[in-house]
């Protein structure tokens, strides 16, 4: 918690913001017919342009607590990250979902009503963890499965009961889902062509009964669910799957919101595919999976390779960073190695120092659960009910790591202000500042590294945010001394980082 001292200094100004979040409808709501329900990319809630995600008090930055139990993230709200300087917390989906045997984390991404009783906790739980947050500062992000249902089982974790994946009753049966040969070529249903955007889009993602999304129905009860989760306080969803839902679909679920709300959508990008995340950025922000996947091959080779990340003359095409969510790693790429992970050690806590450092979209922050195999569980009793988090015992907690907390008050620092005086020794040592207001340092070679370095910031001593914090009038970490001249002597251990900025002054 090394760089909590600076962050409460800040508490008078949450204080202020927390009283707008406690009734986040007026706070946003928007009724021009064409913004109606949606973030439109590129504009704020005004329509004045420069659009953020969180616009709280400068504060943007999502925690993602996977798999979190409702009490565990109030209680995280309240003491870390309203405290920590974070923005908003996103929180898995708080439907019904089904329950198998071993109880995998994937449960809850298979829907089977949209009662709010899961694993994570009950409705009432739900509804005091949105109030808790905002008290705290910190807007709601709830994760929305709208492409599918379940694959398998019987029963919900509130008791629902269903014959079989195609019919819920009460709410869904066999007409409201994509089927083989009217609306899958593929004679089992399933995915198998992604360069076909009808098998990606009405076909099965993984045996999941794929909702008729087309159908004015499912849209309905789709809407009536996100409108519910609306009338609790949530602040905005991140959409599971959109890749697999038609942007036609998405768009018109989001006209029937009963207010204006934050979006971002889950659409990775593959080469040759015919869906891409160009095509959604009519129906909110994308996650962008190209930057988590860009940092683990700087990372594994050069951090020089990381000049320009992100802007329009980086050749990974990545989404121009007003639409961008930026994320080190989630439980996918966890799982499938195609971004770092808290496996990596100090080199993953580097990434998200560089995440938090670098100029580009919305920066989500990963807290997950330790794991050894593909479907394991987070902790849980044997009925499945998510246990209590303490960081410990299973839970890995990496957004309280102190060099990530003091790179959360250096983005805030920071906010709005562009890359500067990039440097790099043509392998992965490499140098930045932000516009005058910041500099960080990153060592990921197996030497210490010692430089004078140009960082623009004002002559003065500055505390190392990821090694300490501001203090009354010193600091409880090291310094840096940067001269009349704007340049500054900077030593990094290896596989470490060194970061400076101007509301932490010793």
């Amino acid at each position: 918690m090394g760089s909590r001292t600076r962050v409460l200094t800040r508490l008078v100004a949450v204080t202020a913001l927390a009283a707008s979040l406690t009734v986040p409808a007026a706070a946003h709501a928007d009724t021009s017919p064409e913004r109606a329900g949606t973030a439109v990319p590129g504009q704020d809630a005004g329509g004045s342009g420069g659009y953020a995600a969180a616009d709280a008090g400068g504060r943007d930055v999502i925690a993602t607590l996977f798999e979190w139990p409702w009490t565990s993230v109030a209680d995280e709200c309240t003491n870390v990250l309203g405290p920590d300087g974070y923005g908003a917390v996103q929180v898995s989906p708080p439907q019904e979902s089904v329950t198998v045997d071993g109880h995998p984390w994937w449960e809850v991404y298979q829907p089977v009503s949209y009662q709010l009783t899961s694993r994570m906790g009950t409705r009432d739980q739900f509804a005091a963890m949105v109030r808790s947050c905002h008290d705290a500062g910190v807007r709601v992000y709830a994760d929305a499965v709208l492409n599918h249902m379940t694959g398998q089982g019987n029963t919900g974790y509130g008791g629902s009961t269903f014959p079989d994946k195609y019919d819920y009753p009460g709410l869904y049966g066999s007409q409201d889902f994509h089927h083989y040969p009217g609306d899958c070529p593929e004679s089992d249903g399933q995915i198998h062509d992604y360069g076909n955007a009808t098998e990606v889009r009405e076909c099965e993602l993984v045996s999941l009964a794929d909702l008729r999304t087309e159908s004015d129905y499912v849209r309905g009860k789709l809407a009536d669910y996100l409108n519910d989760l609306l009338g609790l306080g949530v602040d905005g969803f991140r959409l599971d799957a959109a890749k697999h839902v038609s942007p036609d679909d998405i768009k018109a679920i989001e006209t029937r919101l009963s207010r204006w709300t934050y979006i971002y959508q889950e659409v990775s990008y593959g080469a040759g595919e015919a869906v891409q995340p160009s095509q959604y950025e009519g129906t909110g922000n994308l996650l962008e999976f190209r930057y988590g996947t860009s940092l683990k091959s700087a990372f594994d080779g050069r951090l020089a390779d990381l000049a320009g990340l992100g802007t329009s003359a980086d050749p990974k095409g990545m989404e121009p960073s007003n639409l961008a969510v930026s994320f080190v790693d989630n439980w996918d790429t966890q799982r499938n190695g195609s971004t770092l992970s808290y496996q990596d050690g100090a080199r993953y806590t580097l990434a998200d120092v560089f995440l938090l450092g670098w100029d580009y979209g919305t920066p989500k922050v990963m807290s997950s659960f330790a794991f050894d195999s593909g479907d394991q569980s987070p902790p849980a009793g044997p009925d499945g009910m998510v246990s209590t988090v303490d960081c410990d015992n299973g839970w890995v907690c990496e957004h309280r790591r102190p060099q990530v907390v003091g790179m959360v008050g250096f983005h805030n620092a920071v906010a709005g202000t562009p890359v500067t005086n990039w440097w790099d020794d043509g392998s992965s040592r490499i140098a930045f500042g932000r516009g005058g207001k910041g500099f960080v340092a990153i060592n990921n070679e197996t030497g210490t590294m010692t430089e004078t370095l140009q960082t623009g910031l004002p002559a003065g001593t500055y505390c190392d945010v990821v090694h300490g914090a501001a203090s009354g009038g010193g600091c409880t970490g090291p310094t840096v001394t940067v001269g009349a001249d704007g340049t500054a002597q900077v030593t990094v251990a290896p596989t470490d980082a060194v970061a400076i900025d101007v509301s932490a002054t010793g």
